[in-house]
């Protein structure tokens, strides 16, 4: 991509307020086009991006999910950027298959986070679990987020940058004092190599990976599995839907 088309994406992704994680995707479906035709994206037909999307789903055998993401910066980049008024790129609609999670019962996410020998591992889950918490939100909690007074967790800018409440479980409580007496956090409640950095997300994943090995489980695919116990276990302890639908902030 031309540096001057890229830098000005680059400040329209920005000005919109897309997330940085959205602005690195779309900008290398841009560069990625661009590099496959070795010319500037803005001289590129709807035909050649047509035949570039076929290229990444039959060549490149990218997964929808990527292909979703190339499609949606290169529509980003033509019909919002260069307000290229009709174009005729597409990719085939998914056919709509839903798969349940693999839920751990309650006794299976206590052996897990038993297993934990390091006490920052086992805060770490038990918040996760506690307050449903996607792995991107309990890596970005700040101190002042656990709200004790109220038994509150406040998650600010979380997917689609809405902020929200959570329930605090009072046993994740405990857990938190035990890791903030040990280990004293300073800006960010779990952070990474140096306390002005947060921890990781790989890491996070890292840490859940561990303990369901040592807890010798073999369903549940990523942290994120604890963020459905969360759900479910609530509904099985007859809480209602909408509190923990405002909890997960999928309402």
């Amino acid at each position: 991509m031309a540096s001057k088309s890229r830098k000005g994406f680059e400040n329209y992704l920005v000005l919109n307020r897309l997330s940085p994680k959205t602005q690195k995707a779309y900008i290398r479906a841009v560069a990625g086009l661009a590099r496959h035709f070795k010319q500037s994206p803005d001289k590129l037909s709807d035909e050649q991006i047509q035949q570039y999307l076929v290229y990444l789903i039959r060549h490149r055998k990218l997964q929808r999910s990527s292909c979703n993401v190339a499609f949606c910066g290169l529509h980003c980049f033509f019909t919002k950027f260069l307000k290229r008024e009709k174009t005729k790129f597409c990719i085939p609609p998914r056919p709509r298959s839903r798969k349940l999670p693999e839920i751990l019962s309650q006794a299976e996410v206590k052996n897990l986070i038993d297993t934990c020998k390091d006490q920052r591992d086992r805060a770490l889950l038990m918040l996760t679990y506690g307050s449903g918490l996607r792995v991107s939100e309990v890596v970005k909690l700040k101190p002042h987020h656990i709200e004790t007074d109220c038994m509150l967790v406040r998650v600010e800018q979380a997917k689609g940058r809405k902020d929200r409440y959570t329930l605090l479980s009072k046993i994740a409580l405990d857990q938190l004092r035990i890791y903030w007496n040990k280990f004293k956090p300073d800006q960010w409640l779990f952070y990474g190599l140096h306390k002005e950095y947060p921890l990781a997300v790989a890491t996070a994943q890292k840490i859940y990976y561990r303990a369901k090995k040592a807890a010798g489980i073999t369903k549940g695919k990523g942290i994120h599995c604890l963020r459905h116990c969360f759900a479910t276990h609530l509904l099985e302890q007859g809480i209602d839907q909408r509190q923990i639908l405002f909890s997960l902030n999928d309402n």
